[in-house]
């Protein structure tokens, strides 16, 4: 991707030990719902498609000031890095059929004391973690007591008040990439560190964006599966192997008694189409697999408010159909209960929610892949925050 994890995390771990006053009262206060009608129990959420509905105007949004979250990285600071226009951060997601429940941060607090919630992943999952942390932040009593530790691969924010860890594990493939007489080896049948990601209560996992890894940004040499070594393989391919080793692994190892499992869906990107093009083509998919939609520059506005009727974010969501049919089918095999975030459709509305030239100090060109925070990893938060009310 445009961003490494390693351009912002320290090589040597270092503790801060951060103490914030309360946020203002009306970011931490909501009504009794989010959204203007339909049922809001949890219970009621069973039968609705909560990925399925528009993006609203709502002038109470965001839910935190991301200048008081200690959290936020640069890359994702669009408001400090320049970013002149704020109103991408003043949309709340509204499902079509059913009302989201007010998300609680101190609820969340008090539900996973003592736990721990662990986001493995790319800098996709460094996005979704961040925003989580803001938002339990600006939820938690005052004053904030929370640690945080910043590293290689795992960082992690911890809430003192309510022994509450959020960690952050970073692996770019989930499968491995190993040092051999070779060269640079993409094992995708080898998940060598999966024993440490077993302390968590709740896992959220994402993979994908691996056309970008070409040339001088590819961080292997071979790829082997099985007993089989190839030079190279095509990407969907790679993909849904790696994501079946990791599918194996949930099955065996992971006890569905004391750790719920998410699967963060496909984040799309918003290139213009010449680069969209040369990247799908260079990576062996058809042209448009990258998501599309115009270059995310300037963009002050989502695409279009809603989904259509069939969950979809428009023609450049059917364009990533076959990364998505991947995940979709993979979940759908295991017997292990792995709950989707499908982020996709919502998700490609919302061209105007990128960093774009606002990556921060030192960073040039176009950002197209990553999200703002505050901004669009609130709604995948808000929403697996539901999905965990209608688990209990």
């Amino acid at each position: 991707m445009a961003i490494c994890h390693a351009s912002w995390v320290l090589t040597v771990v270092v503790v801060v030990v951060v103490v914030a006053g309360a946020a203002p009262h009306h970011l931490l206060v909501r009504g009794a719902s989010d959204d203007d009608g339909g049922p809001s129990s949890p219970s009621a959420l069973a039968g609705c498609d909560l990925f399925r509905g528009r993006w609203v105007a709502d002038k109470s949004y965001p839910l935190y000031d991301a200048s008081t979250c200690p959290f936020v990285p640069d890359v994702f600071d669009c408001r400090r890095n320049g970013r002149p226009d704020d109103a991408y951060l003043k949309f709340r997601w509204s499902p079509a059929n059913c009302r989201l429940p007010r998300f609680d941060g101190a609820d969340f607090l008090r539900r996973w004391r003592g736990k721990t919630v662990m986001f493995v992943g790319d800098s996709l999952s460094m996005n979704q973690w961040v925003s989580l942390a803001c938002m339990l932040h600006a939820a938690a009593a005052a004053p904030v007591r929370a640690t945080f530790t910043s590293g290689e691969p795992v960082s992690s924010v911890r809430f003192e008040d309510y022994d509450l860890s959020l960690v952050l594990y970073h692996t770019t493939f989930l499968v491995d990439v190993v040092q051999e007489d070779i060269g640079r080896v993409l094992k995708l049948d080898s998940m060598q560190n999966a024993s440490e990601w077993l302390a968590a209560h709740l896992l959220v996992f994402n993979t994908w964006h691996w056309w970008t890894y070409r040339g001088a940004s590819q961080v292997w040499d071979y790829v082997q599966d099985g007993n089989s070594t190839y030079r190279d393989m095509d990407r969907l391919t790679a993909f849904s192997k790696a994501l079946s080793t990791w599918a194996r692994w949930v099955d065996a190892d992971v006890d569905a008694s004391k750790t719920r499992v998410f699967y963060q869906g496909i984040s799309p990107s918003h290139y213009d189409m010449s680069k969209q093009q040369q990247e799908s083509q260079a990576a062996g998919m058809a042209p448009g697999l990258v998501g599309g939609g115009g270059s995310c520059l300037k963009q002050t506005r989502p695409l279009q408010e809603a989904t259509d009727a069939a969950g979809g974010g428009g023609t450049t969501t059917s364009l990533l159909a076959p990364v998505q049919a991947v995940v979709r089918g993979v979940i759908d095999a295991m017997t292990a209960p792995v709950s989707l975030l499908d982020i996709t459709a919502m998700s490609q509305l919302r061209i105007d929610a990128h960093p774009s030239v606002y990556g921060g100090p030192g960073r040039d060109g176009m950002d197209c892949t990553h999200w703002c925070i505050a901004g669009l990893p609130d709604a995948w938060n808000h929403i697996m925050y539901a999905m965990l009310l209608q688990q209990t």
